[in-house]
This record gives structure tokens, C-alpha cells and sequence, in this order.
């Protein structure tokens, strides 16, 4: 292998310039948030005040096709991009296909994933308002802990409510949120009105993103000075994260292959978009026929088995009305351990697009997760984070087709963190202590029974 070369990188020069916006070259735009007080169509004032007003002006622009990092967020990229895109030969050799299979490494970061490419904008475009505070919700703990360190950078006090049942399965992930200074509360909590709500209704819940999210913007809406930080789910975090898919294409450039696959996990969206929609253009507009892949837990089914309708991004009802494939905002996942991915909709842009057949999606056990991750340590030396997990499995089952046709595919996927803090759920797995969960059909029209009544 020494003859072959295994990985790209790029200089500082060529770090993007720009972000790119896909929803001013979509066929059919999103269909519009709405205000849930109102009824209509979301303005930017609408959100100013939840979030910083510059990404208000993100949130909604279907107009700009390129917009401009901040230089000051442009020097911090810097510090750890470009991540590498990395042939994984060893995985090939494993599978014995003749696929070429290309992952982009954002595990590198300082957070050892992807989510620092939209916490450090985010904390930028609030300190430069003059916010003082800062809340957000986290999952698995890699948006927590990115959010932050991003609001140490900028003087920032913060505040994270983690999912309850993440809380409990990483508590490493909780000490560094807390080793940057930030306030870390397992959620739901008592510390909110949503939280106590939502307690008193079931004083067991485990907690989701949904619940996670109500407490936090019920902080940031009744604390001076403060503002609410997404980590997913939302277009200007989208928007930030395709920078990852920006420098892939360089770097495939600099590979001499182009994809014929993009695959990415999938829980709101982020780390798809960012690998996906730089790419994605090239379909719309060029008339490459590359597909994009989104990959799901079994457990938490949005794209392969939810409805394409008006709902809450959180399950108290705070968020504007998003039109969105769902499982309904009051879903309660399954307790899997890619805390990341247990979300119950899909972002408005990738729902739009999944929904006009531009991408596809498939829902992966939790077995087959670790079975992947587990081969992809082994061949390729690193451990993948549960949610990159399912990106891997995908990316196996497209490769052993090949492995079945004789078709020399290419394919990318994206390694959107590392799994060094999720060595108990790997524990487990050894241990033959995991199981796989669906949802049944009857599960799932009860969870989008309320959904539903908000589309009547």
C-alpha cells in the first residue's frame, strides 16, 4: 500500500471561502415555517427573539446561493480544517469489493466531530450582537460539547440540557461540556416549565432532542440577554456544515474519482447536508446522477417511515410549525445508543428534497451499526462514533452489491466523529448486551396522532 496514496488535504488557501446556500437552486423551494400564533409564513423578525438575527437572515434566505464565512470564523476553521479525505483500503480489502470507498475524517476536530463547523459561527454571530448567554440541547453530547468550547472562544456563558438517558449512558461527554465551563442539565428537568410539564405527565421519561430543545428555549426566551443555539434540524446550520462537502469535493478532485454514492447518517441533518448538498448541486444543475443516502436508526424511522407534514421541533411546542417528514413531536425513541440520531423530524430542506427524489434514504438495526463500526475500527484503525456508524453500515451494503455486480463504484461517506467516548455502548456490544427496536404501525400513527391534528 505504501505506493498508493491514502490521503488529501487541503492548504489553508483553499479552506472555503464561501458557504453554500441550496436552497436558492432548488426546483421547489421549501415549503415556508409557520408561525404557530399566526398562522403565517415565518418572517426573520419572527425568530429574532430566539436566535442571533443574522442567523434569522440565514435561516430563511432562498435567494443567495454563496454566502460569506466572517474571517474570524474563517481563522478558526482554520486551527483543524481541512479534515482529510481518506481512501479506506483497508475496509475494501476487507469487504472484497471493487469499490472505491472514500470517507472525509471530521473526527479530527477538536471535539472529534463535525458539529464545531456551525458552533463556532453561531457563537460568533451572538457575541458580535452583543449576547451574553447561550443555551442549546444535545443528544449524544458531540453539539454540546462544540457549542461549548465555541462559547468559551467568545466569552460566552452557556447552558446545555442533555437528553436525560445520554446524560446517563456518557457521562464523559457531560465532563467536557463542563471542563469548557458550561451548565449541563439532564433533560426533562425541573428547572423549566416544559421540563416540569412534561415530568408530570410521565416522572419517568428519558427524555429526546424534543424535550431537550422546549427546555432550552424556554431558557433562553426568559433569560436577559440570552439566545438559543441549534445544533441540527435547522437550514443555517446546514448551511454551515458545507464546508465539509466543499473541501470533499477538492479533494476528490485531487483523488481523480468523483462520487457515485454520498452517504451520510442522518438525525436532523447536519453532517448529510454538509456532505451532501455541495455535491447535490452538481444533480440539479449539471445533470450528474450521483446518489445521496441518508441513514437512520431502525428505531427512529423520519425519512423511511414518516409523514411529510406541518410540525413542532420540539415537543412542548415553542418552535415555528416546520414542514417536515416527522414521527410526531410528542415520538419517544427507543433508548439506542446513538443519542445523536434519536430526533422525531427531519429538517425542511432535506425533507423537500428527499420528498422531490433527489436523495434517498434507508433505516439501519443497531446491530448492524456496531457490527459495521466494529469492521471499520479493525480495517481502518479508527473507532467510529455510533451515529457515523450507521453511515458506515450503509456504505458496506452498497459496496458488497458492488462486491456482487463486479461494478467499480465510488463511493464517499462521511465520518462525522469518533466513538473514543462511546466505549460503554461498545462494551455492551462485545458483551452481547445490545438489541435492535422498531416501531410498530400502530406505535407510529399514535405518535403522529397530534401531528396530524395540527395539519387539519
Amino acid at each position: 500500500m505504501s505506493n498508493k496514496t491514502k490521503r488529501f488535504i487541503l492548504s489553508e488557501e483553499e479552506i472555503p471561502h464561501y458557504w453554500y446556500n441550496i436552497q436558492a437552486e432548488m426546483p421547489n423551494k421549501p415549503l415556508p415555517p409557520i408561525h404557530p400564533a399566526t398562522k403565517q409564513p415565518l418572517k426573520p423578525e419572527d425568530l429574532y427573539p430566539i436566535f442571533a438575527e443574522e442567523l434569522c437572515r440565514q435561516e430563511l434566505n432562498q435567494t443567495d446561493a454563496w454566502i460569506e464565512i466572517p474571517e474570524e470564523v474563517r481563522e478558526m476553521y482554520k486551527y483543524y480544517r481541512s479534515t482529510p479525505l481518506v481512501r479506506a483500503y483497508g475496509l475494501e480489502q476487507a469487504l472484497g469489493t471493487p469499490a472505491h470507498i472514500y470517507f472525509k475524517n471530521e473526527s479530527v476536530s477538536p471535539m472529534g466531530s463535525h458539529k464545531l463547523n456551525s458552533a463556532i459561527p453561531q457563537a460568533y454571530y451572538c457575541k458580535k450582537e452583543g449576547v451574553t448567554n447561550v443555551t442549546t440541547e444535545t443528544g449524544a453530547g458531540q453539539w454540546g460539547a462544540a457549542l461549548s468550547y465555541a462559547a468559551r472562544l467568545f466569552g460566552l456563558e452557556a447552558a446545555v440540557y442533555q437528553v436525560k438517558i445520554s446524560y446517563e449512558q456518557k457521562p464523559y461527554r457531560r465532563s467536557i461540556m463542563q471542563t469548557y465551563g458550561a451548565q449541563v442539565t439532564p433533560s426533562p428537568s425541573m428547572s423549566t416549565r416544559a421540563g416540569k410539564n412534561i415530568l408530570t405527565r410521565d416522572p419517568f421519561h428519558q427524555g429526546s432532542l424534543g424535550t431537550a430543545i422546549s427546555e432550552a428555549i424556554e431558557l433562553a426566551t426568559t433569560t436577559p440577554n440570552c439566545k438559543y443555539t441549534l445544533g441540527s434540524v435547522l437550514s443555517h446550520v446546514s448551511l454551515h456544515q458545507t464546508v465539509i462537502g466543499l473541501e470533499a469535493e477538492k479533494q476528490m478532485e485531487m483523488a481523480g474519482e468523483y462520487p457515485d454514492m454520498v452517504i451520510a447518517c442522518f438525525g436532523g441533518g447536519s453532517n448529510f447536508s454538509g456532505i451532501a448538498f455541495p455535491f447535490m448541486r452538481h444533480n440539479i444543475k449539471d445533470g450528474k446522477q450521483t446518489r445521496f443516502i441518508a441513514a437512520e436508526p431502525n428505531s427512529c424511522p423520519k425519512l423511511t417511515r414518516g409523514k411529510f407534514e406541518y410540525d413542532f421541533g420540539d415537543e412542548a411546542g415553542y418552535t415555528p410549525l416546520l414542514p417536515m417528514y416527522t414521527l410526531g413531536h410528542n415520538f419517544r425513541p427507543a433508548n439506542i445508543h446513538a443519542g445523536g440520531l434519536r430526533y422525531h423530524g427531519a429538517g425542511v430542506i432535506i425533507s423537500q428534497l428527499l420528498k422531490d427524489g433527489f436523495m434517498e434514504a434507508v433505516d439501519i438495526p443497531q446491530l448492524e451499526t456496531f457490527q459495521a463500526g466494529t469492521l471499520f475500527a479493525r480495517a481502518e484503525g479508527i473507532i467510529p462514533a455510533p451515529e457515523s456508524s450507521h453511515a458506515i453500515a450503509a456504505t458496506i451494503r452498497e459496496a458488497l452489491k458492488c462486491k456482487e455486480t463486479g461494478e467499480e463504484k465510488v463511493i464517499l461517506f462521511n465520518l462525522s466523529g469518533h466513538g473514543l467516548i462511546d466505549m460503554a455502548a461498545y462494551d455492551q456490544y462485545i458483551a452481547g448486551n445490545l438489541q435492535n427496536y422498531s416501531i410498530s404501525d400502530e406505535e407510529l400513527a399514535a405518535s403522529l396522532k397530534d401531528a396530524d391534528a395540527l395539519n387539519t
